[in-house]
Formats: C-alpha cells, structure tokens, sequence
C-alpha cells in the first residue's frame, strides 16, 4: 500500500519534494491556496489556507505531513498565523484524528539564529532571535517538539536556485560584499532542500530514528564576498560597487550541517561552486563561451 504524505504550503520546495515522493511510490497531497499551480505535477491538489480552521477536517489522513507555509508577507501578524497559529490549528486536527501521522515536520529556518559575529553554529546552539520573524519561526518550534505527535524541524538557510537569482542579479550590476570584515554566508540549492526533506522522511517510515532538529546548510559557508566575486568571474563582469550587506538582514554565522551529514545525506550541491554553476548554466545568465 501506497504512504501518502501531505505537504502543506506546497510550493516550489514542495512540489519539488512531491516529485521525488511521487518517483519513489509515495502519493503525494499537496494543499495550496492555489491548487491550479500543481497541474500537471503528479501531486493531488487541495485548495486550503491553513488560517481556515474550519477547512481543516477535509484534509486526508496521512502518514507523513509537511509544513511548508510561507507567511504571504513580511509582517507580524502574517508570520503570527503562518507559523505557530496555523502549525497549533494542522496539530489539533490531526492528533485528534483515529489514523494519526507517523510524523510531522516542520519546515523552519536559520533566522532563530541571532549569532552574527561569525560564530558557528548547530542545532544545539543558542536561539534568541530579535527579530519578529525568528521569534514566531522558534515559537512554531516549540510548538511541535512539545507535541504529542512525533515531529521534526527542519531549519534551512539561505535557498537559492531556479528563479531565486538576487544574488545574481546583484553581481551583475556591478554590486558586491565587502572582503573585511567577513560577512560569513550560509545557504542550501532548492534541490537539496527538497532531497533532505525527502531523506529524512525515507527515514521516518523505515522506522530509523529521527532528532528533533537538523540544521540543513550546505558545506562550505563561505564569506559572501568570496562567494559573490566567484559568480562575477563566471558572469565576466566587474563589480565596483563594494556595499556592506546585500542581505536584508545582517548576519554572519557559519551552519554546522554534521547532525544530517551523519545521517548518510549526500549534497546534490555540497558549496555554491556547484550550485550557483547548476543555477547560471539553466537559468541562461553565462556569456556564450561559458555555455559550452
């Protein structure tokens, strides 16, 4: 018998992840506000706003779920019902269900983070963020990992990958970081945020154990200067625009990704060498000779 897994908030990571479920023999449900978007993916679509309690009990049992939501802008109260409101609404209704989940995670992010002085970082590290939007994303966690229902939370850093080109964009306008001080980056291809979501849950039916929390990073976080200057000599573009912090936030930390390393995980894309390599040859932004 097939196991169904139902994402919510299915969007790009989401139908990404579904794909590889729906490959593997899992059916897939994926719950959107826009369900026309899944057309044609594979993945059966659910119209739902996880804000609409009274919606809720339409969804079908599952033996995995995933929450995905994105809040729909960045203010306080939409991070308020994206995160610990709509992730508290999606556990009442399935712990209160005969047929409950196998397991729940929970897609979070490195903003809980408030280390910014180049410290390194892991899931066992300090969370004390200042901002609204780690504060909410950590309250959602401790929402679920004090549950009755199994749960893991997943916190990914800076995605990139099809369609996510600021960075790129911003070489090539001549913008980069500043060489010192460092400003320490982290982040993960799309593709890989899809892969470890999908590991992990391989995992949960196989019956392995799961922590609580994996931070999932790449393996090289990099200073974002180095990291900039190696797409400017792909773009052959110069860069005289040195700016202090292209992030709309500042931080500066290094993510320790061992925990999931240990778990037997392999990078698709282990540094942005590979990944920002997989996102200018696709998304068409070398000059001819590079294409080759």
């Amino acid at each position: 018998m097939k196991k169904t897994t139902l994402i919510l908030g299915c969007g790009d990571i989401g139908t990404q992840l579904g794909k590889q479920l729906i490959e593997a023999g899992h059916r897939v449900v994926g719950a959107r506000r826009h369900a026309d978007a899944l057309d044609g993916t594979g993945i059966e679509p659910v119209a739902l706003d996880v804000t609409d309690e009274a919606a809720l009990a339409a969804l079908p049992d599952a033996d995995i779920v995933v929450y995905a939501v994105t809040a729909d802008r960045f203010e306080e109260s939409a991070y308020e019902a994206a995160y610990p409101q709509g992730l508290k609404a999606i556990l009442r209704e399935f712990a209160g269900r005969d047929r409950t989940p196998q397991r729940l995670f929970f897609v979070s992010s490195t903003s809980v983070y408030a280390q910014h002085e180049g410290e390194e970082v892991d899931e066992a590290s300090p969370t004390e963020p200042s901002g609204f939007s780690g504060s909410l994303m950590r309250e959602a966690e401790q929402i679920l990992l004090e549950h009755e229902l199994p749960g893991t939370v997943v916190r990914f850093s800076g995605i990139y990958g099809p369609g996510r080109d600021r960075l790129i964009r911003q070489v090539g306008e001549g913008r980069i970081a500043a060489a010192n001080p460092p400003l320490y980056s982290n982040r993960i291809h799309r593709d890989d945020c899809a892969g470890v979501l999908a590991h992990l849950i391989q995992m949960a039916l196989e019956g392995k154990p799961l922590e609580p929390i994996y931070l999932a990073s790449d393996c090289d976080s990099a200073p974002l200067h180095e990291v900039m200057a190696w797409i400017a000599k792909r773009l052959k573009v110069e860069t005289p625009d040195v700016i202090q912090s292209p992030l709309r936030r500042r931080s500066s930390k290094r993510c320790n990704n061992r925990r999931l390393l240990d778990t037997g995980y392999t990078f698709r894309y282990p540094s942005f060498r590979e990944g920002y390599a997989d996102v200018l040859k696709r998304g068409g932004y070398l000059p001819e000779a590079e294409k080759a």
